[in-house]
């Protein structure tokens, strides 16, 4: 049976994706359990080992065996080697092994990184044994499924954060963080530390804590996420928005809708104390099936331009939390919406050739004078009506939703809008008073 790191060193040595794929699967039908059994420990992001610095070996030991290396991995795994205990217990396995079997093997279960160009996503689709995947919940673009923005949702502000997912072991009464990825953050202990004291003795079971993590610099942050020495992360607050059982996590779906995994999540963290590093992102429900909906869901949009937020969260009240990019958690930016006539048409080219390509529009609005040509937002159908009729549009009112009113470089006093959409026409009347 080939030796795991002469596998690695060969993956490492040659870059065609091909020839890793035909590696894994040849390995697979030698049923190499030992290689197969150290990459899951590697690739599996729910499994995590502690330690941030593991050194090179530089000179060959006698060498180290597996049951050796699997002995300290598991009391690492449990937190049961700690410390200075755990530093020393690593060193003692580095001088132990040989080069090979330390550098291109067992540091590398321990960095969690195997450093040869190959995922879980490459392991499980050429073998037959498989690496448990670390995914969350994922939001899509709220552009692209306009059509399911419809009905009972809560709405709530897209933080400038960094996403982190803090995982309280009940077992072992431990909290660990993750990267949406899975990779393992090791710089919030002050946020694990709040997590055991204040909300620990409240869940039954192992759960999953699904939040941003924020500061009052982003730059900043971002240079505390991954560092290994002087770090100073304090700053950092856990602002957490959903939360589900750690079993239904690995199952990759929720049992519970969002409004009940909120209402959850409210009682278990009203009583937080005032000084606390951790706090419920609000939710704000609304029906954007009613006027009063569409009203409340505009005004928050414009809130969110007020006090600068980065976008703003649409998830659907009563869906369950999915492990994956889902429909039903969208992300929108801060839109503002004006309302224009419509000066003149024009014919699409391509698939929409002999149809209505755009609609050409100006007006007035905060005394900019708007020029632009929408053709966004417009449906197949839209497009076939509204050429038939081409003549008819001329002069009537059309609202219009953008990213941004922004100047044409071309003209001093003329405007134009980043990423127009068509939403409706505003009456029926030409030439009807805004």
């Amino acid at each position: 049976m080939m030796k795991p790191w002469d596998i690695i060193k060969e993956l490492e040595s040659d870059n065609s994706r091909l020839k890793k794929e035909a590696i894994i699967r040849r390995e697979s039908d030698a049923n190499n359990v030992r290689f197969f059994n150290g990459v899951g420990a590697c690739l599996d992001g729910f499994r995590t080992f502690g330690i941030q610095k593991v050194p090179e070996s530089k000179k060959d030991g006698p060498g180290l065996t597996q049951e050796q290396f699997e002995h300290i991995l598991v009391r690492l795994e449990e937190r049961t080697l700690t410390g200075n205990e755990m530093r020393e217990a690593v060193a003692k396995m580095c001088l132990t092994a040989t080069k090979n079997e330390w550098n291109y093997w067992y540091r590398r279960i321990l960095i969690k990184d195997l450093r040869c160009g190959v995922t879980h996503k490459t392991i499980n689709k050429h073998s037959t044994m498989k690496v448990p995947v670390f995914e969350c919940m994922l939001a899509d673009d709220s552009k692209k499924h306009e059509k399911k923005m419809t009905g009972d949702v809560y709405v709530e502000p897209k933080l400038d954060g960094v996403r982190v997912l803090a995982i309280y072991n009940a077992d072992n009464k431990t909290v660990t963080m993750y990267s949406r990825n899975g990779k393992e953050f090791v710089n919030f202990g002050h946020i694990e530390k709040e997590i055991l004291e204040h909300l620990s003795s409240k869940f039954s079971e192992s759960i999953v804590l699904d939040g941003e993590m924020v500061s009052s610099s982003f730059q900043a942050l971002m240079k505390q996420v991954h560092r290994k020495d002087n770090v100073e992360a304090t700053d950092a607050k856990y602002a957490i928005f959903d939360l589900l059982p750690l079993s239904e996590f690995q199952a990759g779906v929720s049992s519970k809708g969002l409004y009940e995994r909120h209402q959850d999540l409210f009682t278990y963290t009203m009583d937080l104390p005032d000084d606390s590093n951790m706090f419920m992102v609000d939710k704000q429900p609304v029906d954007l099936d009613t006027e009063i909906g569409q009203t409340m869901f505009k005004q928050f949009n414009k809130e969110a331009i007020d006090k600068g937020f980065e976008g703003f969260m649409i998830k659907d009240e009563h869906a369950p939390y999915e492990c994956k990019r889902s429909h039903f958690m969208l992300k929108a930016k801060p839109f503002i919406e004006v309302s224009l006539e419509i000066k003149d048409t024009e014919e699409g080219t391509g698939r929409n050739a002999g149809k209505l390509g755009a609609l050409i529009c100006e007006g007035k609005d905060d005394d900019k004078s708007i020029k632009v040509n929408v053709g966004s937002g417009l449906t197949d159908d839209n497009r076939d009506t509204f050429w038939i009729d081409r003549d008819s549009l001329v002069g009537q009112i059309v609202e219009i939703r953008a990213d941004a009113i922004t100047q044409n470089q071309d003209t001093e006093n003329e405007w134009s809008l980043r990423f127009p959409r068509f939403l409706r026409f505003r009456g029926f009347e030409v030439g009807e008073k805004v």
